[in-house]
């Protein structure tokens, strides 16, 4: 699927450099017959990574000219299913699903996300991404500042409501950085290639992610205060219950929001939902 000159359509910047696209391709490390989700590949420059080291590929595009090129190139290809549309709406799981040898089945075989996803929808793509059943791993090339967010460790700057989230069920590796230039046409921000893995034990369950990221954000929406006032604020507990709440899970009250850990975090959510 070579690449030909067109104006980028949807706020895409193609990234042609083979030995980036190799780097971003190894970083999941598909082996043959791996069903991987790719979203937006755009001209399949990543995608012919993929099908080169023997994995089966299901390529979500919302640009449809550019979606129709890619089926017309890759017709030959059994590996490859091009699907139009947003990936933002698509069911991708049904797309894991359609695709199983043995489809439809229960429960999904494992499968693996990867993408040069749009910056204006980072956020909401790796929620999809993380929506169970999970992937084995996700490879997403982001806004560095996004992948710096990512990978923040408590106490530090970058460390906030996402990072928080993310790190609750994942292992957040921050892989390495990908410079304007690399792309067609340069973007104005700089860009990082990060991999999240699932844990096997994650600090909170998937059916509680979304109260944990309320707690959260209202917790760093005061995160200059002590943890006594701000899980007051939070959570509507009395002072009497905080103080007696924080002791029990070993925190300490004049601590700042910023240094918990994802799982404490969650601990402190637990211990919210107790009467």
């Amino acid at each position: 699927m070579s690449s030909s000159a067109r104006r980028p359509r949807l706020g895409q910047h193609f990234l042609s450099d083979r030995t980036l696209l190799g780097r971003i391709a190894d970083a999941l490390d598909p082996a043959p017959g791996d069903l991987v989700l790719e979203i937006g590949p755009g001209e399949g420059s990543l995608t012919e990574e993929l099908l080169a080291r023997g994995a089966r590929v299901v390529a979500i595009e919302k640009d449809r000219r550019l979606a129709k090129e890619l089926q017309e190139r890759g017709a030959a290809n059994g590996r490859l299913r091009i699907v139009a549309g947003d990936a933002l709406r698509v069911d991708w799981h049904q797309l894991v699903a359609e695709t199983s040898p043995t489809a439809p089945r229960s429960p999904l075989p494992p499968f693996a996300v990867i993408g040069n996803i749009p910056y204006q929808i980072t956020t909401p793509l790796i929620e999809k991404a993380l929506t169970p059943p999970l992937p084995e791993r996700i490879v997403f090339l982001v806004q560095r500042e996004v992948a710096d967010r990512l990978a923040a460790e408590p106490g530090s700057k970058a460390y906030g409501a996402l990072s928080v989230g993310v790190q609750a069920s994942c292992a957040v590796e921050r892989l390495f950085h990908v410079q304007p230039g690399s792309f067609r046409p340069p973007p104005r921000v700089e860009s990082a290639v990060i991999c999240l893995t699932p844990l096997a034990a994650p600090a909170i369950a998937p059916a509680d992610r979304t109260a944990l990221r309320t707690l959260v954000v209202r917790c760093f929406s005061r995160r200059r205060k002590q943890l006594r006032n701000v899980v007051a604020y939070a959570t509507g507990r009395s002072a009497a219950d905080v103080q007696a709440g924080l002791a029990t899970l070993g925190l300490d009250p004049a601590a700042r929001p910023e240094g918990l850990t994802p799982a404490q975090f969650a601990s402190l959510l637990h211990w919210s939902r107790q009467l």
